[in-house]
């Protein structure tokens, strides 16, 4: 976690996100690029093209520039090697773009999530991000003050498509010193004795070297009710789940269980891309 993506619109949601991005910089010897993205309205290509909006557009950039700088200079980044970014682009487009360019190890963004018709046909720009991003996501819903993860949630099937990100996983816990609290969820319609569940995560955890984890399994009436509810119980600081990022009409009929957490988890998120 040497290089560290912090997209800002600069509400108070992507400010909770920095201060927990400079905080993990810290710890890591890493550095933060601060992203802003400066989504114009539609309308101003055709402006553009007559010349009639530039003086709009610089306004909106030169905005954008100042509250950059005024944030470069906030005392959460005190000490860290900070660079800016500032793009004409969607929002999404431009954090992937950005993020590949410049060899990012993590991106931090905020989210205050979706609902509704919005969560269905539309998304945040923190869900879309989960599902693209090549590189762990961490996904902050508010002030947490300090960032420390001692209790580390991570669900899965433990299947073998799972190992690969997975020793992804295991970094991320160590750098916290975090106990990796392995969960297995069992619903109705895919049911397993729980001694059955327990073997298949042993199985799986012999594999890496984790020296603080512990092996559990859940009942609930589906996935994410059963993460979002193991979490609550064990207090969790942090829930984590690998994703497919599946896409098009595969990803509008089978959904995604990282994307509802995003939305719906009061917790921190972070997602690993299988």
């Amino acid at each position: 976690m040497k290089k560290i993506l912090v997209p800002t619109d600069f509400s108070e949601h992507a400010y909770n996100a920095l201060k927990v991005a400079s905080q993990i910089a810290k710890k890591n010897g890493g550095e933060i690029i601060l992203l802003h993205m400066l989504e114009l309205p539609h309308q101003g290509s055709d402006a553009v093209g007559s010349g009639h909006a530039l003086p709009e557009i610089m306004l909106f950039k030169n905005s954008a520039i100042k509250k950059l700088e005024d944030l470069m200079d906030d005392e959460c980044l005190d000490g860290l090697q900070v660079s800016e970014v500032i793009q004409f682009e969607l929002a999404f487009d431009g954090i992937m773009k950005v993020s590949e360019k410049n060899g990012v190890d993590l991106i931090v963004m905020g989210s205050h999530g979706a609902s509704g018709f919005k969560e269905m046909f539309i998304g945040s720009n923190a869900e879309k991000v989960v599902r693209n991003s090549e590189v762990p996501v961490l996904i902050i819903k508010k002030e947490s003050g300090e960032f420390n993860v001692d209790s580390f949630v991570f669900a899965s099937d433990f299947t073998d498509e799972i190992k690969k990100p997975f020793s992804k996983v295991v970094d991320f816990a160590n750098k916290f010193g975090a106990e990796l609290q392995l969960v297995m969820i069992n619903t109705p319609s895919s049911f397993k004795p729980t001694h059955i569940s327990e073997e298949i995560v042993s199985d799986f955890i012999s594999n890496f070297k984790v020296d603080n984890y512990s092996i559990n399994v859940y009942n609930d009436v589906n996935v994410e009710n059963g993460i979002l509810n193991f979490a609550n119980y064990k207090n969790a600081d942090l829930i984590g789940v690998c994703t497919h990022g599946r896409k098009g009409i595969s990803h509008f009929f089978n959904g995604s269980i990282s994307e509802d957490l995003v939305n719906h988890s009061k917790r921190p998120v972070v997602t690993f891309k299988i």
